[in-house]
Formats: structure tokens, sequence, C-alpha cells
């Protein structure tokens, strides 16, 4: 039993550590075709890490991007592949904004206000593609999509100064309103900045998502179905209504994903709000194998690429070699599992079949004897 989970710890390993060796490798072929120094730039950018305020900047980002990964990783446990967590963050985050910045309550209520809506709102808008699967069995990739266009349009609508938003005089940003000091979440000062109090929270949430999928029955449930729908129904388990709560439950933490910068620093929606977010949390699962740690290490990794490169064109270098890096770690992913996957399938009947062997020549001696 020891060597069998040595084994597998190494096979988990081996896969985003295959990528990530692969994707800087290509990186550095990339930046050698360009004719610019290959080593260089990752030099550069450790140094910016250096940085107190950079530290504080790549921890904030990976709380959020955390949050996004966790929302995709719940889909891909249950072989769900949501696809709209952006939409559902986006959407959520801005109905919690016009929601925190009408009403004035105690700190803490008016918080959990906010944040009740938010998850609301994402759940809700995942919750259609959940629903059209389930009763149309439309893929959720296809409506999902869709659905990040339509939630993308609804905002542009909902934040005109005619219906929910707001302009400032001066300004072409439109915005929600500012949410009232009670509802900030207070946050950790440090020499370089303030990290964010919802990223400990984001944090914590990987502990609740380990606990939930792997010591409760809904997460047998849900991993079963994942695995296989048609045994996981022969045993009593309702796949369809399997597959519409993982779609609720993916998208309310989607809407968790902009609480960080909501509640930690901008205290309003407005257009300069970060897109893609959501999308960056599918790399992030991937690289991540879905584990808590490893979305914990792959958020970080993440931030550290997009932080420390934001400021290499000062050098002669273009910041979109992180955009490149991030492109190729994705690819190199999806190769890398898959022979990782070839490799441990062999291994494993490579063991059985030593293992029969064994028993083969043990059964041999005792008929001789």
């Amino acid at each position: 039993m020891k060597k069998f989970d040595k084994d597998r710890l190494l096979l988990g390993v081996a896969g985003p550590g295959l990528a990530l060796v692969v994707a800087f490798l290509l990186t550095s072929v990339v930046l050698l075709v360009s004719d610019r120094d290959p080593i260089e730039p990752y030099r550069l950018m450790l140094e910016t890490a250096e940085f107190t305020d950079v530290q504080v900047n790549i921890l904030n980002q990976a709380g959020t991007y955390y949050l996004a990964a966790l929302a995709v990783a719940v889909g891909f446990r249950m072989n769900l592949f949501n696809i709209g967590v952006d939409g559902q963050y986006r959407l959520a985050v801005m109905l919690a904004a016009v929601v925190g910045a009408s009403v004035e309550l105690p700190g803490p209520l008016h918080i959990l206000l906010i944040v009740i809506v938010a998850m609301l709102v994402g759940a809700l808008w995942a919750g259609v593609a959940g629903i059209l699967k389930t009763t149309r069995g439309v893929s959720e990739v296809v409506s999902t999509i869709m659905l990040n266009a339509i939630a993308t349009s609804l905002i542009a609508w909902m934040i005109l100064p005619a219906n929910l938003g707001e302009q400032l005089p001066g300004s072409n940003d439109l915005t929600t309103g500012e949410i009232a000091e009670s509802g900030w979440f207070p946050g950790l000062a440090m020499e370089g900045g303030t990290i964010y109090g919802f990223t400990f929270v984001a944090f914590a949430l990987g502990v609740v998502y380990w606990f939930a999928l792997n010591r409760t029955r809904f997460g047998f449930d849900l991993r079963a179905t994942g695995a296989s729908e048609s045994a996981a129904q022969a045993s009593g388990v309702d796949s369809k209504k399997m597959i519409l709560t993982a779609m609720l439950i993916s998208g309310a933490v989607a809407g968790l994903v902009g609480m960080p910068l909501l509640l930690g620093q901008t205290h309003t929606y407005s257009l300069s709000f970060p897109a893609g977010v959501g999308f960056t949390g599918i790399t992030i699962a991937l690289l991540g194998r879905n584990n808590p740690i490893g979305i914990f290490f792959a958020a970080l990794l993440i931030s550290f690429i997009e932080k420390t490169s934001a400021d290499l064109d000062q050098f002669g270098y273009e910041k979109e070699i992180a955009t490149i890096m991030q492109g190729l770690i994705v690819i190199s992913v999806v190769v890398s599992y898959e022979l990782v996957r070839q490799y441990g399938l062999r291994r494993q009947q490579q063991k059985v079949g030593e293992e029969l062997a064994a028993q083969a020549r043990r059964n041999k001696e005792e008929v001789a004897l």
C-alpha cells in the first residue's frame, strides 16, 4: 500500500512538473528564435518578485485565481466543463455591487449580504446550463459559452446610468456606485500593501472543497457520477440531480471570484473590472489537477508570471511573453498528463503481471510440496 501511494504521488507530481519544464523550454526557444536572451527575462522576473508590493499583488491575484480554479474544478470532478465561470463571476460581482451600494447595514451583515447575492447570482446563471443539460441534453460547453456572451451584454445594459449604473463627473467610466464602508472586508496591512481579507477566505474554501469531495457522501456520489454516470445510476445515485447540483455549486463558487477585489479594494463594479479570470481558472485547475493544494501552487505560479512580467517592456522584452508562457503551459499540461496517464497504466499492468507471476510460482511450489 505504501509503495502504491508513493507511485501515485510521483505520477501526480510528474504531470504538472513535466508540463512546466516543457513550457519554459519552449518559451526559451521562442525567445531564441526572436534573437533574444532566453534566460534574462526569467532573471528579471525573479528580481521583480523581490519587491514586497509585487509579492502582495501576487498573493491577492492568486486568491482570485484560486476561487476561479475551484469553480472549474468542481465541474471537472463531475466530468463537466463549466467554461462559463467568467460570465458567472462578472454578472455576480456586478449585481452584488449594486445591492451592496444600495443598502447600509452593520459590517458583518453588509458583507454577508453581498457575498450571498454573489453566490446566488453565480449559482442561478450556472444553473441555466445545468437545467439545459439535464432536461434537453445540451452540452454545458456550448450553453456556458453562450451564457458568457449573454452575461456580457446584460452587464453592458444594466450598468448604463439610465438603469443601475452611475457615471462619475468628468469620467467615461461607468460604475455601480461605491459600497459603504460597512461593506468593506478588512485586510492584512503589509509593508508593500494590503492583502485582501477575502484572499484568506478563498484559500480556506480549498479546505472545504477537499473535505466535501473526499469525506462526505455527497462528494463520493459526485465523483462516482463523474467517473461513470451509468454505474452511479445503477447504484442508486440520481445522476441528473448530481449534474444540476454540481453546476449550481460551481456557479456559486464562481460568484465569489470577484469578492477579493470588490470588498478589498474597488468597492464598486466598473467597466475596468478584470475579465478573462474564468478562463485563467481553467488553466490553473488543469495544472493543479483539481487538487486544492495543486491549485494553490498553480494559482501562485500564474500570478507570479503575470505580475512579474508587467515591467519586462522596460528592459526591451515584450510583456506578452507571459501570455505565450501561459498558452504553452496549457498545451504542455494536456500532452504531459496524457503521457503520464499512459505510463501509469503500463506501470500498473506491469505490477499486476509481476504479482500474478509471483502467485503462480508460489502455487507451483505448494503443489510440488
